[in-house]
C-alpha cells in the first residue's frame, strides 16, 4: 500500500535540504566521507542543470544512506548558470562538466566517469531513503538481473495536493503492472531510480537511443536483449524515492497527466519505441 502522506523522514529532509547554508554543506561533507570508503563499488550519477535550489536535498539524502559498500557520488553539471557546481564542490562530492546539453549526454558522461562496479541513476530534485542504495544494488549481485528500477511518489510543489497525487500514483501502478505483464516492462524504468552494472552499460553504448525513445527505458531494452538478465522491480517500501512534481506541473498539471495515462491504458500505442510515461 502506498503512503498517502509523505513520510516524516522524507518531509524533514525535503525542508532541511532547502537551506544552502554552511550547516547542510558540512553535514553532507561528513556523511559522504563515511560512504566514500575507498575504491567505490557503487557510483551514483546525478545530472544537474541549474539545480541550486534542489541539489543539497538530494546530496543530503544520499549521503545519509546506510550500506557497507563503498559509494561515490558524481554530479554532472550540464552547463548550469547558477551556483549548482559551487555547492556540489563545497560538499566534497565529485562534480564534472558536460558541455553537450541534454540528459543523454549528461548520463553518458557520468557513466564514463564512474569507477564503481554498479551505477545508480539519480536526479537532482529527488529524496532518497536511507536504504535506497543497498536495496537497488543488492539484486544486481545476482547474474540473472540486468537492471533494477524502483517505485516513487510525488512531492507537491505547486497547486496539486499530496492526496491527489496518491490516487494518481495508484493508477500509475496499475499501468506499470499492465506494462510488465502484457506490454513492455522497460517503460517502467526511470533515470532517477534505476541501476545496472557499469561494464555492461558501457558494452551496450550507454544511454544512446534512437529518436523518439528515452535514454533509460532504451538502456533497459539493450541490456536485456544482450542477454545480461531480466528487469527487476525493487518493491520494498524502504527503497521508495520521492521526487518533485515539477515535470507534471510544466506539462500541464495533474488533470492532463491523468487524461494521458487513461488514454494509454484504453488505447495502447503500437509504437515500438520506449517513451516517457510519468
Amino acid at each position: 500500500m502506498r503512503p498517502i502522506a509523505i513520510p516524516s523522514y522524507i518531509d524533514k529532509l525535503w525542508k532541511a535540504g532547502a537551506n544552502t547554508g554552511e550547516k547542510n554543506i558540512e553535514l553532507v561533507q561528513q556523511q559522504y566521507m563515511q560512504l566514500y570508503k575507498g575504491e567505490p563499488e557503487v557510483s551514483v550519477v546525478i545530472p544537474a542543470y541549474n539545480e541550486e535550489k534542489n541539489i543539497l536535498r538530494t546530496l543530503l539524502s544520499l549521503s545519509l544512506n546506510t550500506t557497507k559498500r563503498a559509494v561515490e557520488i558524481i554530479v554532472v553539471n550540464n552547463n548550469s548558470k547558477d551556483n549548482t557546481e559551487a555547492l556540489v564542490k563545497a560538499t566534497g562530492v565529485i562534480c564534472i562538466l558536460e558541455t553537450k546539453q541534454g540528459i543523454t549526454a549528461a548520463r553518458n558522461a557520468g557513466l564514463k566517469a564512474a569507477k564503481g562496479k554498479y551505477v545508480l541513476n539519480a536526479d537532482a530534485d529527488s529524496i532518497y531513503p536511507p536504504d535506497w542504495i543497498e536495496e537497488m544494488v543488492a539484486p544486481l549481485d545476482s547474474s540473472n538481473v540486468a537492471i533494477t528500477y524502483g517505485r516513487f511518489g510525488f512531492i507537491p510543489t505547486g497547486r496539486t495536493s499530496r492526496t491527489s497525487y496518491f490516487f494518481y500514483e495508484q493508477l500509475a501502478d496499475t499501468t506499470r503492472w499492465i506494462n510488465k505483464k502484457f506490454r513492455e516492462e522497460a517503460v517502467n524504468v526511470y533515470g532517477f531510480n534505476s541501476g545496472f552494472r557499469r561494464a555492461q552499460g558501457i558494452e551496450v553504448n550507454g544511454f544512446e537511443h534512437p529518436p523518439g525513445a528515452n535514454e533509460d527505458g532504451w538502456l533497459a531494452v539493450k541490456l536485456r536483449n544482450k542477454g545480461f538478465g531480466k528487469l527487476h522491480c525493487v518493491s520494498n517500501p524502504k527503497a521508495m524515492v520521492w521526487t518533485a512534481d515539477r515535470r507534471i506541473e510544466m506539462d500541464g498539471g495533474l488533470w492532463k497527466a491523468l487524461f494521458m495515462r487513461a488514454k494509454r491504458i484504453l488505447f495502447p500505442s503500437r509504437e515500438v519505441v520506449i517513451r516517457k510515461d510519468l
